[in-house]
């Protein structure tokens, strides 16, 4: 186990001797107000159910970072007063990483000290563990298919917050890009949008967009919790959806399935990647020196009621050119 300058190295479960059975569960809240969204509570509760399937407790923490102090409690790392290091012994017997960026310190942090963790996302250091994750590059890229196939040429494309984005969230910058990707092999022209997750920001980005090229006539999203406030900010302007404009994107069902027209949308499968991530950390528990697995999930586009056949803005497209006739009566 490599030490850290500084740090005592925390003792595992097995090393003394006995177990916690309990799982540790890394997740940040993602709305900028640190509260959970509808979303991450579903895996929280995905991940408690699969947990208690195996006989373990969860323990929730809502570190970003590898030195925030419930992380460090967590494995083993606490501090006494006046902040002085103190090997403890974990409170867990293995974490699960989530929101996980290209550079994570958390994932470094466990990776450098041989503790036993899976992702749920990914990035080089989580490969040396497992995880498991969604495809979504490949979903964005499918979700610009889609609507080109129904013959729209003006896609935009509606991320996540700008915070997220530029701390290096995994799904945020694969799902920028492959939207990116798509639309340059399709030779379109990619209008990618940060978008916070709520519903007042949903109506803000369709101005945005509008504003931007008024000739827009479809948007790829996964952002679900501003989903509302985009066909809000739709029928402001007066597209009516799918009829004027189609919206495509990466949500869970319950998000999909609210709105009205329901959303054609790849399904995030909560419920299954907390399985599969449980069962990857269990796993890892029973047979530490096996081969780490890593599981990319790609659900396949629900056709819902959101897309339509592309119909041109009126006034978007030039003028046909009639040939002169010289005709002499």
């Amino acid at each position: 186990m490599a030490e850290h300058p500084g740090v005592p190295t925390p003792q595992r479960p097995a090393d003394t001797g006995g177990r916690t059975h309990t799982l540790g569960l890394l997740y940040p809240p993602a709305d900028r107000n640190r509260v959970y969204t509808t979303m991450q509570l579903a895996f929280i509760g995905g991940v408690a159910e699969a947990a208690a399937g195996y006989g373990y407790d969860l323990l929730l923490s809502p570190a970003d970072t590898d030195d925030d102090p419930s992380f460090r409690r967590m494995v083993g790392e606490g501090r006494e007063e006046g902040e002085r290091p103190c090997a403890g012994v974990p409170r867990v017997d293995g974490v699960i990483v989530m929101e996980v960026r290209r550079e994570d310190d958390r994932v470094g942090h466990l990776a450098e000290a041989g503790f036993p963790f899976v992702a749920i996302g990914r990035n080089p250091r989580a490969d040396a563990a497992g995880w498991v994750d969604l495809d979504f590059a490949g979903l964005a890229s499918a979700c610009v298919q889609h609507l080109a196939d129904l013959g729209h040429r003006r896609i935009a494309f509606v991320n996540r917050s700008e915070r997220l984005f530029d701390s290096g969230y995994g799904f945020a910058r694969l799902g920028d890009e492959g939207y990116t990707e798509a639309m340059t092999k399709l030779g379109l022209t990619p209008r990618a949008y940060l978008c916070d997750d709520d519903i007042v920001s949903g109506q803000e980005v369709v101005e945005r967009i509008l504003r931007d090229d008024p000739a827009t006539t479809s948007l790829v999203t996964q952002n679900e919790a501003a989903l509302e406030g985009l066909y809000r900010g739709l029928t402001r302007h007066g597209r009516s959806v799918p009829r004027d404009f189609s919206v495509v994107g990466v949500a869970a069902s319950p998000w999909a399935e609210q709105v009205s027209p329901p959303l054609t949308a790849a399904d995030i499968p909560a419920k299954e990647m907390s399985r599969v991530a449980v069962d990857l950390m269990v796993e890892r528990l029973r047979s530490p020196g096996s081969d780490p697995r890593r599981v990319l999930m790609k659900p396949l586009i629900t056709l819902r009621a959101s897309t339509g056949r592309c119909r041109p803005v009126p006034g978007s497209e030039p003028e046909p050119e009639f040939p002169d006739f010289d005709l002499d009566f």
